[in-house]
């Protein structure tokens, strides 16, 4: 561990008193490894339908605060774990899994959310599991490398109503009323990931918290008009000083009409409430729980007029946003259609070639987004045409939507499902793999497409997603 700055250790020994010692302590410790089930793999695999088909070990410690959380024993190669790029975990802090209790206190009915910072996807992804049935939740991230990454990622998890978007969080605020929930990581100066990441202990300043903070509450100003009346703000960052933290929420309450709401918290996982002010606030401190450092208060916005319906957004112009072009509802081979379980509850669209099946439920919520953000990935990708042929896309096999039953399938071992995994081409296919559109899996899980001609297999896995490594 590196040597803390003198500005931090007085911080954080004003903060916690005679707990100090134990927290330097805790910093010089092992890392914990946790990650999420991705249940829903489950329900559409040929499995038995219990975590421990997924778990990369059998003897993983549950986390209390998340029914689908898990802590390892040890850290694991995920990279050369076949069902980590079937999207059936995510590797996550537990800490920050904290969400499930919130989620389960507040929405009690089908909503559209907002995961505002989202790369590169830990909670997006909860979000997906979180949410109830005939949820839409849009994932946005402001930077374009990270934004990518976090439509891997949702695309991995397989929830067909997610919108992956690349805005400015100003640019989403002017869609006024349009969420009933928003979720806000918002960058923080990273106090919490000191044990996880030295290097950050080098980056911190004073004035970087302060600046942090100021960030942080224009982010929030920002975004607050798109959150409806009696809507859902949750804040949370990963740091544990008073100026990102309890000051910011006090701000968030008293200035723009939010009310804190309290959060069941068992008193066994040792969670730190607040250390100033009178609004419920949870801290996870490595010291008390297993996990690293984290913040979370949820807030009700109080004010403002009568509640717009979930299908409508009360939309500001934009300067200089132009409207793109629009993909048409049209009528597609029957084939393709087949190609997802109901989907007479999907429209089918065609662009460029490439046909998309997105839910009819959320529809207008999915015009309106188009006419004001940068949308990256919307819906399922079913397939793309090619001459007369129609590629089956590899969005597809991950979507818990896909029809599993439409092509054949073939099993891999663990080396041949990282050879695919690695985009290899595939020999010495067994006879009973027939010619044309097959899918590959591992130990039941879906992997991917390949394409059968005889002497080989073309290997559609995405060029973008191959493991690089052979070791």
């Amino acid at each position: 561990m590196a040597r803390l700055p003198e500005e931090f250790t007085s911080q954080m020994q004003d903060l916690l008193g005679k707990e100090y010692p134990a927290f330097v302590a805790s910093l010089d410790g092992e890392v914990p490894v946790s990650l999420r089930i991705n249940r829903a793999r489950l329900r559409n695999s040929v499995q038995s339908g219990e975590d421990r088909e997924i778990l990369p070990e059998n003897q993983a410690e549950a986390v209390p605060w998340c029914s689908s959380g898990y802590y390892l024993r040890s850290r694991p190669s995920f990279t050369f774990d076949p069902k980590f790029h079937a999207g059936c975990y995510y590797v996550q802090e537990a800490s920050s899994m904290f969400l499930e209790q919130a989620i389960k206190t507040v929405v009690t009915q089908p909503v559209c959310a907002l995961d505002l910072c989202a790369a590169p996807g830990g909670k997006s992804t909860h979000l997906s599991s979180l949410l109830p049935e005939d949820s839409l939740l849009v994932a946005n991230e402001v930077i374009r490398s990270r934004a990518n990454i976090l439509a891997e990622n949702n695309i991995k998890w397989g929830n067909p109503a997610v919108i992956v978007t690349n805005n400015d969080p100003a640019e989403i605020g002017k869609l006024e009323h349009c969420f009933d929930l928003i979720l806000t990581d918002v960058p923080c100066s990273g106090e919490g990931m000191f044990r996880k990441d030295p290097q950050s202990i080098n980056e911190w300043s004073p004035s970087n918290v302060i600046l942090c903070a100021e960030r942080q509450r224009r982010i929030i100003a920002g975004i607050w008009p798109a959150l409806k009346p009696g809507g859902i703000l949750i804040y949370s960052t990963c740091t544990y000083n008073i100026p990102e933290d309890e000051d910011n929420i006090a701000r968030i309450a008293e200035e723009f009409g939010g009310k804190v709401l309290e959060i069941p918290a068992d008193h066994s996982w040792n969670i730190n409430g607040k250390l100033k002010g009178t609004y419920p606030v949870y801290r996870f401190m490595p010291h008390r729980t297993k996990g690293e450092g984290f913040f979370m208060a949820v807030i009700r916005k109080e004010n403002g007029d009568d509640t717009p319906e979930v299908a409508g957004c009360r939309k500001t112009k934009i300067p200089g946003k132009e409207k793109g072009r629009q993909n048409k509802t049209v009528r597609i081979p029957q084939e393709i259609t087949s190609w997802i379980t109901t989907p007479e509850n999907y429209s089918f669209f065609e662009d460029r070639g490439v046909f998309s099946a997105f839910p009819l439920k959320h529809l207008e919520k999915l015009r309106i987004f188009k006419e004001s953000l940068k949308i990256l990935y919307a819906g399922i990708s079913i397939g793309e045409l090619k001459g007369k042929d129609i590629i089956p896309c590899h969005n597809l096999a991950l979507s818990t939507a896909f029809n599993r039953k439409i092509f054949p399938e073939l099993q891999l071992d663990k080396n041949q499902a990282l050879n695919y995994l690695r985009k290899e081409a595939l020999f010495n296919l067994p006879e009973s793999c027939p010619k044309g559109y097959n899918v590959v899996s591992y130990d039941g899980f879906i992997l991917g497409f390949i394409k059968n001609i005889g002497n080989r297999a073309n290997n559609l896995y995405p060029q973008e997603w191959r493991i690089r490594s052979t070791i």
